[in-house]
């Protein structure tokens, strides 16, 4: 369960403080205020849980020079900078150094809570990343990343540790946003090469010359970086979008590939959005670079062929959301857990992750409905549904399993309460736990 991201305001104008304190507050975050840079830096460590808002002009250390430790201290803290008027080529000047944004003065509050929403965002995913690298050492944690009961889900944990034990590339592919990368961090995690190196470069980010030096160099006085073929030498390369290289990279990576002979000193682990209609990895890499990279191969399954995970996911997810905006979870009924079962998900797990998202704040706001967030564009009022139908029992199950689920965790294990609030018998709720495998001691 993920904590709130916290939101620290620095300003040595009080009103200023407390305004922004009670706009963001009102807007769910958690606050702490400052009126001097020197008390703010002796709270915000490299892993603060947040983000910053602080004004410019300031008496003892000013706006820039507390920029510049923050940015010492972290270069991937998100700090959003109050300027005065006239104060813009200075605001520019902290983009530079490494501010996140600038506000300038008079703001529009709904403004400074949009970008403030955006930064806590991007804060979140770069603690997550920095969390999973950790993790990286304990196969085990990692592993419980790929959550779900599911048999797709059962076979791809199964596949990842036999393939993970051999030393040939890897080719991965599957639908936008069904956990590829995760898979690939999960493969080094479990395999020979752990602790070593492992560098990720998503080609889809580069045009081919750009592309042709980051991987393989030249590399010039002033670059801070070292081509990544040798970063990750020893270790693991895994290369997002595989399918966008052109001909000459295409040709440099056969070359580097051969020389390396076998086993492979580094070992390439080929992402590929291979499913996406005018994608297809087949169709777009040469045949004798595809032979060796696919040598092994791994296709991650789709959201929608997940089964009851879908719930247990989007209870996860909320969980998280909760926790952010400090708000209760939405209630999810029987008519909302069919839909969650039966929508295609064409965005898979981000857009799984999306709709939870929304579904949180439209609960805060009471507002919305779960299945309002799963309707078409087109006609808002027909239900997306995939064409895979399921036996009502199946869907019955699913929600009864969530249900109870969600009961445990409220109540933190305690059978009398659960008993309580769903008016089941001791014995009933003991069968029914073991018939969907939940353990009371997950809860406590």
């Amino acid at each position: 369960m993920g904590k709130a991201m916290k939101i620290a305001i620095v300003d040595d104008e009080k009103d200023m403080r407390l305004s922004i304190t009670q706009w963001l507050a009102l807007s769910g975050y958690d606050t702490e205020s400052f009126a001097k840079a020197e008390d703010a830096l002796a709270a915000i460590g490299p892993d603060y849980p947040g983000i910053v808002i602080t004004d410019i002009k300031m008496p003892g250390m000013d706006g820039m020079q507390f920029l510049r430790q923050l940015m010492a201290r972290d270069s991937a803290l998100p700090v959003i900078m109050i300027t005065g008027h006239g104060d813009v080529p200075m605001a520019v000047e902290a983009m530079r150094v490494g501010a996140y944004n600038f506000l300038e003065k008079p703001f529009n509050p709904d403004t400074m809570s949009q970008l403030a929403k955006k930064a806590t965002q991007q804060r979140r995913l770069t603690l997550d990343n920095r969390a999973l690298r950790r993790e990286l050492s304990d196969a085990t944690q990692l592993m419980k990343k790929l959550m779900g009961k599911s048999n797709p889900m059962q076979r791809l944990r199964e596949d990842i540790l036999d393939i993970a034990q051999a030393d040939g590339h890897i080719l991965i592919d599957g639908e936008t946003g069904t956990g590829k990368t995760l898979v690939a961090h999960a493969l080094h995690a479990v395999g020979n090469r752990a602790g070593k190196k492992f560098v990720i470069l998503n080609c889809s980010a580069y045009q081919e010359d750009a592309l042709m030096r980051r991987l393989f160099g030249p590399v010039y006085a002033d670059d801070s970086f070292l081509p990544a073929i040798e970063e990750a030498r020893g270790g693991t390369l895994v290369l997002e979008d595989i399918e966008v290289l052109g001909e000459q990279v295409q040709g440099k990576l056969l070359a580097e590939i051969d020389t390396q002979g076998t086993p492979a000193e580094t070992r390439i682990i080929a992402v590929s959005n291979g499913q996406e209609v005018g994608k297809t990895v087949a169709d777009k890499l040469r045949p004798d670079l595809l032979y060796r990279l696919n040598a092994l191969q791994i296709t991650v399954p789709p959201l929608r062929k997940r089964g009851d995970d879908i719930l247990e996911m989007f209870n996860r997810q909320c969980e998280q959301f909760t926790d952010d905006y400090g708000c209760d979870a939405p209630a999810i009924s029987a008519q909302d857990a069919a839909q969650l079962l039966q929508a295609p998900w064409p965005g898979n797990v981000r857009q799984l992750m999306n709709v939870a998202e929304q579904a949180v704040l439209q609960s805060r706001r009471g507002e919305g409905s779960i299945s309002s967030l799963l309707m078409t564009g087109e006609d808002e009022m027909t239900t997306v549904v995939t064409t895979e139908g399921k036996p009502l029992k199946e869907y019955v199950e699913a929600f009864e399993r969530m249900l109870i689920d969600n009961t445990m965790r409220r109540h933190k294990g305690s059978i009398a309460k659960v008993m309580d609030e769903l008016r089941l018998p001791r014995r009933t709720l003991n069968e029914k736990m073991a018939k969907y495998s939940l353990q009371r001691a997950d809860y406590i």
